[in-house]
């Protein structure tokens, strides 16, 4: 149990994300008003990605160090999940801007389709699917596992100018843009009130946690399927 706690510490703030981010009070924001429940999936969910990535580039520099490869599965499976949360936050926020900014502001589907931070999100996301495809290229473990750690470096360095700086240095819709759309707060204190917070915080630990745990579950049993790993 006393090695499992930190998996109930993850359920139990998930089921407090669940239950509170629907049922306690919010903000009544221009356009957003009830979408910003959203806050605590879309946004939480990219912060767990950020993470699982940032683990998945620090064993992959473990890997080059030392050419363990341990590390590189371990490199390998942080990323897997860390794509599947970006995917989720992805999907999340399209979902969020096809309520706010095409239905309540009459943008088109087109003009939300050019939005510089679903195009950065969905660059980052394919130059970590090449990563994927990459690994699957190579027969030979051993260069599969150099040609892999060396990419995944590029991509986590990739992610910044893609996700974070870019969208934010031309017009857009988004917040923290120039001309970016004031009603929604993301993390300004002004509008994130005491009670949200209560929320997002838990919530961005919570997903994190679960992106940890399924991550461990999938290189416990890449390391029973993997008889070069076992032997060493």
């Amino acid at each position: 149990m006393h090695k499992n706690w930190w998996k109930i510490l993850s359920f139990l703030i998930l089921v407090y994300t669940i239950v509170a981010g629907f049922l306690l009070p919010v903000p009544k924001l221009f356009i957003l008003n009830e979408t910003i429940r959203n806050l605590y999936f879309h946004v939480c969910m990219w912060f767990g990605m950020m993470i699982l990535f940032t683990i998945s580039f620090v064993y992959s520099v473990k890997y080059l160090s030392g050419f363990q490869y341990r590390n590189d599965i371990i490199a390998s499976n942080f990323a897997t999940v860390g794509s599947l949360f970006g995917i989720l936050g992805y999907l999340t926020g399209f979902l969020w801007v096809s309520v706010t900014w095409v239905t309540d502001q009459g943008q088109s589907f087109g003009s939300v389709l050019k939005e510089p931070k679903l195009i950065g999100a969905a660059i980052a996301l394919l130059i970590y699917g090449a990563y994927f495809v990459l690994r699957g290229s190579f027969m030979d473990i051993d260069k599969r596992a150099r040609v892999s750690a060396v990419y995944n470096i590029f991509a986590f360095v990739m992610l910044f100018p893609s996700i974070w700086i870019i969208p934010r240095l031309v017009g857009s819709l988004h917040p923290g843009a120039p001309g970016g759309d004031s009603g929604n707060p993301a993390l300004d204190k002004n509008q994130l009130d005491a009670t949200m917070r209560m929320v997002f915080y838990p919530a961005v630990i919570g997903w994190t946690l679960l992106g940890v745990w399924i991550a461990t579950l999938k290189i416990r049993i890449s390391f029973i399927n993997d008889k070069k790993l076992l032997n060493e």
